[in-house]
């Protein structure tokens, strides 16, 4: 996505190149946005039913709050020309807005360029699923924007340092996806594993396969107009790095895809078990790899990148297990690791591009050499050290202030329970929550009929029931007729009671006293 303002080459070399051109932006941004549908049902599909509306939730607060912060601080940082503008950020067009004869374009490229920086953020989502405060979480989608927008300043902007290197990176495996996938690991690894997830005690199986295989569909059809888009128009040649752009990264998806069958094929030991996740993973591994190049290779080039990057995805997940990473939906391979090998390809299956001029140099199987590799290694390790350090930087920042993981309790009922009210459990799945409350030497959080009863609210009953005991127990009477004896029975606003030596006055019947205590008054308040 070699977005350039003022060069004279280059995909989207200058503001408004063609209204035809916005247009294509702006068709091919919203598809991308239907991709936050797509990771919402990928992720609520490999989630335990307990957290699924919660996973959807969260894929709607990075819309609401990493767009929110794209639009004051994010597209500036990355896209601003304003002077003060160098090799590491952008300067100006906060608050993002435009009166001048260019602004059709300005908003085109903006609304394409917070599709992106959006995904980056939801990408996040699935490695910090079942386990992470919904608040907390809020705060994570507002600042993570701080995280991609200097990278994609890097590669994409004219004053970029990879930029003016010649780095390759057309629709953001290392701005996007490798972003979101370190963001993901940093973020696994301080959250820790999810209760029982290594003991043997918790169920890792899909909650909804099939809400897993949807969201894989709407991220292949996001996936077009991500790579497809990159080019940033269809004038001049563009049109055709559009086409070429469609045809590799189904070519490559394709490769990941049966990389995900063959192996499941051969490593599930029931034989004939074709695992869902090894599918769904070997595409969206695949999809990832070619992000980098896909307007720049052919198509069996597509199909060997896709089937290496589905290969990873699907064999990362074994490798960080052994080291006891909890990543619930294999953000780590998908992201991280394919995106890498995205990278890496370029340097190694380039061409020079004499369509738009995108490249000059040749890869190294195609005799470049190693500068054009060395390039792309540079880039890859400069954004993996970026996103490390300050994805750390923003998760300790928001678990010293508002904590960042949730109770064991919370955990164990589920979010879905919790945070948002919905009660969809069945009865025995509620056996089991009374059964691991019990361990905890907790008392039941359901009522009688079931219903979920906060601990707070718990609390505050037990608190006001000494009161109510003693408002039932022990009053005068603020009214009464005649002084009574200890022995003496009288009924006051229908209540049964008796005197005693005090004048006090000894309720028999609590729920009578709770529709006649305005003639009452407890001594004890």
């Amino acid at each position: 996505m070699k977005d350039q303002n003022t060069s004279s080459v280059g995909i989207g070399a200058s503001f408004g190149n063609s209204w035809d051109d916005a247009t294509w932006i702006l068709t091919s941004s919203f598809v991308i946005f239907t991709m936050q549908s797509g990771f919402g049902l990928l992720e609520s599909g490999m989630v335990s039913r307990k957290n699924e509306v919660n996973i959807m939730v969260k894929n709607s607060v990075d819309v609401i709050f990493g767009g929110l912060s794209y639009w004051i601080f994010g597209y500036g940082f990355s896209f601003g020309t304003d002077p003060g503008t160098n090799w590491f950020c952008g300067i100006g067009m906060f608050f993002t807005d435009s009166e001048s004869e260019d602004n059709g374009w300005i908003f085109a490229k903006f609304v394409f360029q917070a599709s992106f920086a959006t995904t980056a953020t939801t990408i996040v989502s699935g490695a910090m699923a079942e386990r992470t405060k919904l608040e907390s979480y809020c705060m994570i989608s507002l600042f993570n924007t701080l995280i991609y927008c200097f990278p994609a300043h890097w590669v994409w902007a004219e004053e970029g340092i990879f930029f003016k290197m010649g780095a390759i990176d057309i629709a953001g495996a290392g701005a996007v996806h490798l972003v979101g996938g370190i963001t993901g690991l940093v973020a696994t690894l301080m959250l820790k594993p999810r209760r029982g997830r290594f003991d043997g005690t918790m169920d890792i199986q899909m909650s909804n396969p099939t809400n897993a295989l949807l969201g894989m569909f709407m991220l292949w059809w996001g996936w077009l107009g991500f790579n497809c888009g990159s080019t940033f128009g269809i004038s001049g040649g563009k049109w055709k790095l559009a086409t070429r752009a469609a045809v590799t990264t189904l070519t490559a998806s394709i490769g990941g895809g049966i990389t995900g069958i063959a192996s499941s094929r051969i490593v599930k030991p029931q034989g004939r078990k074709f695992d869902i996740s090894y599918l769904t993973n070997g595409v969206l591994g695949g999809l990832v790899s070619i992000t980098s190049l896909c307007a720049l290779c052919r198509p069996w080039e597509g199909l060997v990148i896709g089937s290496v990057g589905g290969l990873l995805a699907i064999s990362c997940p074994w490798f960080i297990e052994k080291l006891k990473v909890d990543d619930p939906v294999g953000v780590i391979g998908v992201h991280a690791v394919a995106a890498t090998w995205g990278l890496l390809s370029a340097g190694l299956f380039a061409e020079p591009d004499e369509i738009e001029l995108l490249n000059s140099r040749n890869g190294l199987f195609y005799g470049g050499g190693f500068e054009l590799l060395w390039v792309q290694m540079l880039l890859a390790a400069v954004v993996i050290l970026w996103t490390a350090v300050s994805a750390f930087l923003l998760m300790l920042i928001v678990d010293k202030t508002i904590g960042l993981r949730c109770s064991v309790e919370h955990e164990i009922l589920g979010a879905d329970i919790v945070e948002h009210g919905i009660n969809s459990m069945s009865e025995e799945e509620r056996e089991v929550v009374i059964q691991q409350f019990a361990q905890l030497g907790h008392p039941s959080p359901f009522d009688k009929l079931g219903n979920y009863v906060p601990h707070d609210q718990k609390l505050a009953v037990s608190l006001a029931r000494p009161a109510q005991r003693r408002r039932s127990t022990l009053f005068t009477i603020t009214r009464s007729p005649t002084k009574l004896q200890p022995s003496t029975e009288v009924t006051i606003n229908g209540h049964r009671a008796n005197g005693d030596s005090k004048n006090m006055l000894v309720v028999h019947d609590m729920a009578d006293e709770k529709r006649g205590v305005d003639n009452l008054a407890c001594p004890t308040d």
